[in-house]
């Protein structure tokens, strides 16, 4: 090897490996990932619709086995993977993949479940008319070609796109640092609104959306957003659209029914979604639904079935919306290759536009193809008629001289193309010289020709006959065909629904259980809360209640602050639960003072050991989150002691020094947060107890009886924050109420 080609260069790692890269993600976007806004395939696509096309598996052909097309394109045209190739054919057969097909498969190429096609071998397939009319044009030198990868032969750089593709089949792709995901839409829909822009240049967003309307999938469903939201997203080019499964019910006699899905959102695989919803099903989240099927065929049908008949469909749905793909977002980025070949988000109005420039070009290319066409059949149709008026000296030289033909060019003026045409014309076709027909097809090839001249030079009447191209597309696959029908449908978003936890959690007896080291757990069903419940060793109950799995469980502690759980996150089973602190964030230091069920509409008193206290509603006591939500106040050296539901409009309190204080409920104040007001007056010792009771029918503090009456409460009867009157004679020398 010679010495000058062993030079070595020093370069920075860094520096080559970032040009290199940006190579390799160049490639990606443009030859790979993203399509061209003009015909909407990326070169996968278009060379897949090319080959098959060279192999003639037009419509009105036979079909072909799916191995030899992928091995004409990845043999002649796209230097990848065979499977690669073969996933884009098997994708462009799917009706409910792509909403014009662009492959017509013979065959298993996979289903709505999931399942995918079956090997190539197996396969059969042929073109479409929508890729044939996506590729008509390509015999008129309407576009330009290029070398394949080895140079052995040639491939279209972009397809004439009679259709728009882009928009109708949508397109999808993840590249380097990018990604495409462009909805599918109504063909119909589309045509209407390159019409309108044709005629209104200068035409809006909004104006073009109003024609669109919104993305039409080919699995239908239901689009929820409103107008705003999807002009929103077509003047962006990127946003989001809901789409949620359509769904009736059927009257099945004596007041039952049941819910048939007919339709679900684009991209959700049927099987996966019924999965989760028996999933969702068997873990009872979903209490309103009894059964779910699979009945489909060839059309979607799944079947729903409530668990009585009380149960309102709407709601059931609702529930499914939230939990499956019932309802599921399409995110729609609208990122192709413009007309320069820079990758970019366009807007609806920026891919309409740049559609129809396209058609220009094409029509043009094409006008330009006949015309030279045209001119070259002139040519030879006026070295025809000079050769019918001198027939016989025409033949005369072709018998007798040794160059026909260039005597011929020099006696009768003709050019070597006309020579050519008349050398080369058989003896049979002398009786179809005549004079009359060739003068015709003179005549009617100069009116085309100067037809179009006109188109050529006319910019108004391109765009007349771009539109009559665009409408006879459009009849073709309007929306009486069964092709064109729109499919998704839209819907106001209806209002929300409150579905309440009720609904979604199954609503069983529990009790819950909290032990002193603050273990807490539930046990199935409402047991005697006086039963002896197993604990370890150095542990005991601290609080036991009666709740439902629908409930929410407030918990306090002493120092003023609530927490909330739900009631079906408490452990149950045999063990000793977990501890309490796992679920809220009860610091080390402080204590549970009181548990008790949520009730909606209910106030409470809460109280520290120093007799201080006030009114809470139930609007302050939910915490919305694990840290729980600060109430009372305390000072050093107080803790938060009682939180007792008003069950009535008196108030009995008792402290350590046995002095008995009743007063109305109504001296307490109601407050949101705070320290509270003084409850009973000590000068030493704490509060013991607190009773709330309705005064008509007092209350008992032995079991042997005790105050009764209004007139027996006068004894003690005073105002907050009095010292009181010793307890009367018989009460509980534990200084505690008699609880029921």
């Amino acid at each position: 090897m010679a010495e000058e080609n062993l030079k070595i260069r020093d370069v920075q790692f860094s520096d080559e490996l970032s040009k290199r890269y940006l190579s390799y993600a160049m490639s990606t976007i443009v030859s790979r990932s993203l399509p061209d806004v003009r015909d909407g395939l990326k070169p996968v696509h278009r060379r897949l619709m090319y080959a098959m096309r060279q192999l003639h598996l037009d419509p009105k052909n036979g079909y072909k086995k799916c191995a030899r097309v992928v091995g004409d394109v990845i043999g002649k045209y796209h230097p990848h993977g065979d499977s690669a190739v073969y996933g884009a054919m098997v994708r462009l057969a799917q009706d409910f993949s792509v909403r014009y097909p662009l492959v017509d498969g013979q065959g298993n190429f996979g289903n709505i479940d999931g399942d995918g096609a079956a090997a190539m071998r197996y396969t059969e397939a042929r073109l479409t008319e929508f890729a044939m009319d996506l590729m008509d044009g390509l015999n008129d030198d309407a576009v330009e070609f290029m070398d394949t990868y080895d140079g052995e032969d040639s491939e279209p750089t972009v397809m004439p796109a009679m259709v728009p593709n882009l928009l109708c089949n949508g397109a999808m792709g993840i590249a380097v640092g990018m990604a495409t995901n462009i909805p599918p839409h109504n063909l119909s829909e589309v045509s209407d609104a390159l019409l309108y822009l044709i005629e209104n240049p200068e035409a809006d967003n909004e104006a073009l959306v109003r024609r669109i309307k919104g993305p039409d999938f080919p699995t239908g469903g239901v689009i929820v957003d409103s107008f705003e939201t999807i002009l929103n997203n077509y003047k962006q080019g990127k946003g989001n659209f809901r789409i949620r499964a359509k769904w009736t019910t059927e009257d099945l006699g004596h007041g039952q029914y049941q819910i048939v899905v007919t339709e679900i959102p684009y991209q959700v695989i049927k099987s996966k979604l019924i999965e989760k919803i028996a999933e969702l099903l068997l873990n009872k989240k979903l209490p309103l639904l009894a059964d779910v099927r699979d009945e489909s065929a060839q059309d979607v049908r799944i079947v729903l079935e409530p668990k009585s008949r009380l149960v309102d469909a709407r709601m059931l749905m609702e529930q499914l919306y939230k939990l499956t793909d019932m309802e599921a977002k399409f995110n729609m980025n609208m990122n192709v290759l413009d007309l320069d070949g820079v990758p970019r988000v366009m807007s609806i109005y920026e891919v309409l536009h740049d559609y129809l420039l396209h058609r220009n070009h094409i029509l043009l290319r094409k006008i330009k193809y006949r015309l030279n066409k045209i001119n070259a059949r002139l040519e030879i149709l006026e070295g025809y008629l000079i050769a019918y008026l001198n027939l016989d000296e025409i033949i005369r030289i072709i018998r007798e001289e040794d160059e026909p033909k260039t005597v011929m060019m020099t006696k009768f003026n003709l050019t070597d193309t006309q020579a050519e045409a008349i050398l080369n014309m058989k003896l049979r076709n002398l009786r179809k010289l005549d004079e009359a027909q060739i003068e015709g097809e003179h005549k009617d090839l100069l009116a085309e020709k100067a037809d179009l001249e006109t188109l050529q030079s006319d910019d108004a009447k391109r765009w007349q006959a771009i539109a009559e191209e665009i409408r006879k597309t459009k009849e073709k696959y309007g929306k009486r065909t069964a092709l064109g029908r729109r499919r998704t449908e839209f819907a106001e978003l209806p209002a929300d629904i409150d579905v309440p936890v009720e609904a979604m959690i199954e609503k069983e007896p529990i009790t819950v259980i909290l032990s002193q080291k603050g273990w807490i757990r539930c046990m199935k069903g409402h047991v005697d809360l006086k039963d002896e419940f197993k604990f370890k060793d150095d542990d005991a109950l601290l609080f036991a209640i009666h709740a439902q799995t629908t409930d929410k469980i407030v918990i306090l502690d002493n120092k003023g602050k609530f927490f909330s759980i739900a009631a079906n996150d408490i452990p149950s089973g045999r063990g000793f639960g977990q501890p309490v602190r796992l679920m809220i964030d009860l610091a080390n230091n402080d204590d549970v003072a009181a548990m008790f069920v949520y009730e909606p509409q209910a106030n409470y008193l809460i109280a520290s050991d120093k007799a201080y206290g006030f009114i809470v509603d139930e609007n302050h006591i939910l915490a919305q989150t694990r840290q729980g939500r600060k109430i009372m106040n305390v000072v050093d050296g107080e803790t938060v002691k009682f939180c007792l539901k008003m069950t009535g409009d008196y108030v009995a309190i008792v402290g350590e020094n046995r002095r008995l204080l009743v007063f109305k409920a109504e001296e307490i104040p109601t407050m949101a947060r705070g320290h509270g007001v003084l409850l009973q007056k000590y000068k030493d010792g704490s509060i013991t107890d607190i009773q709330i009771f309705n005064g008509e029918v007092g209350f008992s503090y032995n079991r042997t009886g005790g105050i009764c009456t209004e007139k027996e409460l006068l004894t003690w009867l005073g105002h907050r924050a009095q010292v009181g009157k010793l307890v009367p004679f018989g009460f509980p020398k534990t200084n505690k109420f008699l609880k029921d």
